[in-house]
């Protein structure tokens, strides 16, 4: 039996979804949630408890203390080990989550050129004075099929190819990864819901958050160094609750800010997921959903 990808935007349905595949079909669930690689971080990702998994192995969760930078080349490596281990004892990987960058690491040809700290710190001292939109542009002029790649809001990913450009000598977009069927012979599995519908589900969850204590785990993660965590302190909620800590303590604002930023995240991964042809989509309001993707997947 061939993997298992169930990828889509936040809120939809996601990780209920892989346990019940993996369930039926014999398998263990593959972590691609970004966030969710971070020990601690657990409200505010809406990590499955163990009690929620129903006995299914879950992989690659809790792997990293929030001080550490998550790096899509360290995930690509263990991913595709842990990925052909379990293949290799006869078991069906499901691979879950909304990061897709992560999802394309392991699923694509994609591959990671070394960096230079010192030109990234330039290149990132630049983007601070004069924004992303003007690297972007430059982008544009450099490496163009980059630039149509990545957001002009990106800083973090346009700042890397400008860097990868100027250590190499070479477009960019060399690195991307090349249309074609995915590794392992994985099916992509898509998640989706109504527009309207998404959203209420994402008020609902962040103010279940809120509600469930996200504001004292943060508390708590701040005090082991989640304020230096390059990745760990952008997480959504994390950072809205963290500049309430250090500001007025406005945690009704930090909800709504909460909610506005996790909604355009939301747009931004349906325009990711939605570029991918090879990706079969389903309603996650859909009672029948496991049973109609297995049937794709059984094909």
């Amino acid at each position: 039996m061939k993997p298992v990808a169930v990828v889509g935007p936040t809120a939809t349905g996601k990780s209920d979804l892989a346990i019940d595949l993996a369930e039926r079909l014999g398998g263990e669930v593959v972590n691609a949630d970004a966030m969710q690689l971070y020990r601690g971080m657990d409200i505010g990702t809406a990590k499955v408890s163990p009690a929620e998994r129903r006995g299914v192995p879950h992989h690659l969760l809790d792997v990293l203390d929030v001080t550490e930078t998550a790096s899509v080349a360290a995930y690509q490596r263990d991913a595709r080990a842990l990925i052909e281990r379990l293949l290799g004892e006869g078991k069906v990987p499901v691979l879950v989550g909304g990061s897709g960058l992560y999802v394309q690491a392991v699923l694509d040809d994609l591959r990671f050129p070394g960096t230079d700290p010192a030109v990234r710190t330039r290149l990132e001292a630049e983007a601070a004075q004069a924004g992303p939109a003007a690297l972007h542009e430059r982008l544009g002029a450099l490496d163009p099929a980059a630039a149509r790649a990545i957001l002009p809001s990106n800083t973090r990913r346009i700042v890397r190819a400008l860097e990868v450009i100027e250590i190499t000598g070479e477009p960019f977009s060399a690195n991307l990864p090349k249309p074609g069927p995915a590794r392992y012979g994985t099916v992509l599995i898509g998640i989706d819901r109504e527009a309207a519908e998404l959203d209420e589900r994402v008020e609902q969850r962040v103010d279940r958050m809120f509600t469930e204590g996200l504001v004292d785990e943060v508390r708590a993660l701040a005090a082991r160094g989640l304020r230096e965590g390059k990745t760990a302190s952008r997480a959504l909620g994390y950072q809205q609750v963290l500049a309430e800590l250090d500001g007025a303590g406005d945690f009704a604002a930090a909800a709504a800010a909460t909610k506005q930023a996790t909604r355009r995240f939301v747009r931004r991964q349906r325009s990711w997921f939605r570029r991918d042809a090879r990706i079969s989509w389903f309603d996650g309001n859909d009672h029948d959903v496991a049973a109609r993707v297995l049937s794709v997947v059984a094909q």
